[in-house]
C-alpha cells in the first residue's frame, strides 16, 4: 500500500496565524474557493491505467455515471481521449499529481539536488531514501522548490478539457508509518525515529531560527517542540494555499488525497488539511493500515467534517478497493453518507471488478430519492 494522535497545543504561535502567518497567507485561507454541492457520488482513482480503446473507456464511464459516479481522478499525464470519453458520460476529468515526492522527476534529481529534504540524521532523500526507493522528497520551505511547483501546476491547468487538479504526495514523508504497516518494513515505531523525520535542510534551520530564536536540531526534544511542528504543518499549508490560487486563476478546480484524519495527517506526515483552502478533500480511509473494522471509516468521515466545520470544503471518503468485498464496499459507502460526506472515491481502477460497480449502484439507488440510470 503506498499511501499512508497528535493533536498538541499550538504553541505560542497558536493555531490560527501560524508560525509562517502573514495577512496575504491567512486572507487567502479565509477566502475559499466555494465548489457546488452537487448530490452524494462517487470517484475514481485511475493511476496505473488498463490498456483500453476510446470506446471501452467510453462504455465503462457511462457505467460508472449510471452508478452514481461523479468524476475520474486520472494520473500519468492528460490523456485528451481519455476526457473526452469522460465528458461524454458526464463525468469530471481531473489530474492527479504528485507535489513534494518528486521520485520520477529526474530535472529536478539532476540539476537541484539541494532541493530534497534532509532527516534528523543528516541524510537526504535523494541520496537515502526512506522506506522506499521512490520516496524522494522535496523541502516545501524553499521558495525555489514552490515556484517550479506552481509552473507545474499551471502549465497542467492550463490543458483544455481538464476539470480539475488532484494534489497528492502533498506532505512529508512519514514520520511514523501506520500501524498496520510497521511488520511490512520490520519496525516498531513507537516514536519519531531522526532517519524518517524531515526536513532539517539548511534553509528550513534558518527559517526556524529566524522565526523563534532557535535551530531545530538543538532543540532538546524536536518531535515535541510545538513551535517545529507548526513551522511544518505551515510550511506544507503554503504549498497548498499558493498552487489553490494557480488552479482558481484558470478556472479549475482543486483536490487533494491526505491521510485519514487531521490528528493523524498532523502526526504521521505534518499535514493539517483541516486548513487548507481547497475545494474537495479525500480523506485515504484505508482502514487495515490503523483499524480492521470497516465502521472505523464512519468515525474518522465524522472526524474531519468536526474540524472542517464552517468551511466550504467537500469531504469524500477514499476507499481501499483491494480490502474490500463488494458487499463491505456497500457498507463503507453507506456509513460514509451516514457520517456526512459528500461523496466517496476508491482506489483504484485496477481491482474494480463489474460485481463492484453493481454494489455502488445498488447502494446509490438504496440512499437516493432520485432514480438512477441502470448501467449496462
Amino acid at each position: 500500500m503506498k499511501r499512508r494522535d497528535f493533536v498538541s497545543g499550538a504553541g505560542a504561535l497558536g493555531l490560527g496565524l501560524g508560525i509562517l502567518g502573514s495577512a496575504a497567507f491567512s486572507s487567502s485561507i479565509a477566502g475559499r474557493f466555494s465548489p457546488s454541492r452537487n448530490d452524494f457520488g462517487g470517484w475514481l482513482w485511475i493511476g496505473r491505467r488498463p490498456e483500453k480503446s476510446p470506446a471501452e473507456w467510453q462504455a465503462l464511464f457511462a457505467r460508472l455515471r449510471g452508478a452514481g459516479f461523479r468524476g475520474i481522478l486520472v494520473g500519468g499525464g492528460f490523456d485528451p481521449a481519455m476526457a473526452d470519453a469522460a465528458h461524454s458520460a458526464d463525468l469530471e476529468y481531473h489530474r492527479w499529481m504528485w507535489i513534494l515526492n518528486r521520485a520520477g522527476d529526474t530535472w529536478a534529481r539532476e540539476n537541484h539536488p539541494e532541493w530534497f529534504t534532509v532527516s534528523r540524521n543528516g541524510d537526504s532523500t535523494l541520496d537515502v531514501p526512506p522506506y522506499v526507493n521512490y520516496y524522494r522528497w522535496v523541502c516545501p520551505s524553499r521558495a525555489p522548490v514552490r515556484e517550479y511547483l506552481q509552473r507545474s501546476i499551471d502549465e497542467a491547468a492550463a490543458q483544455p478539457g481538464l476539470d480539475g487538479i488532484h494534489l497528492d504526495y502533498i506532505r512529508y514523508c512519514d514520520v511514523i508509518l501506520p500501524r498496520g504497516l510497521w511488520e511490512r518494513y520490520d519496525l516498531v515505531q513507537d516514536r519519531e525515529l531522526p532517519e524518517y523525520d524531515f526536513c532539517y535542510c539548511d534553509e528550513c534551520r534558518e527559517q526556524f531560527e529566524g522565526l523563534t530564536g532557535r535551530d531545530p536540531l538543538e532543540v532538546a526534544d524536536p518531535p515535541s517542540d510545538p513551535d517545529w511542528a507548526r513551522f511544518r504543518w505551515d510550511s506544507v499549508t503554503r504549498v497548498v494555499t499558493e498552487l489553490s490560487e494557480v488552479t482558481h486563476a484558470r478556472g479549475l478546480s482543486i483536490s487533494a488525497a491526505v491521510f485519514a484524519t487531521p490528528a493523524l495527517a498532523r502526526k504521521l506526515v505534518r499535514q493539517a488539511w483541516d486548513e487548507w483552502p481547497v475545494d474537495r478533500l479525500f480523506p485515504m480511509l484505508y482502514h487495515p493500515a490503523y483499524e480492521p473494522d470497516i465502521p472505523w471509516i464512519g468515525r474518522s468521515v465524522e472526524e474531519g467534517l468536526r474540524a472542517l466545520a464552517g468551511s466550504n470544503t467537500e469531504l469524500n471518503a477514499g476507499l481501499y478497493l483491494p480490502a474490500l468485498a463488494p458487499e463491505e464496499l456497500a457498507e463503507a459507502i453507506r456509513l460514509s453518507r451516514e457520517a456526512g460526506a459528500a461523496g466517496f472515491s476508491l482506489f483504484d481502477i485496477n481491482p474494480l471488478t463489474d460485481d463492484h460497480i453493481a454494489a455502488v449502484q445498488a447502494t446509490m439507488r438504496e440512499m437516493s430519492p432520485k432514480p438512477l440510470q441502470p448501467a449496462d
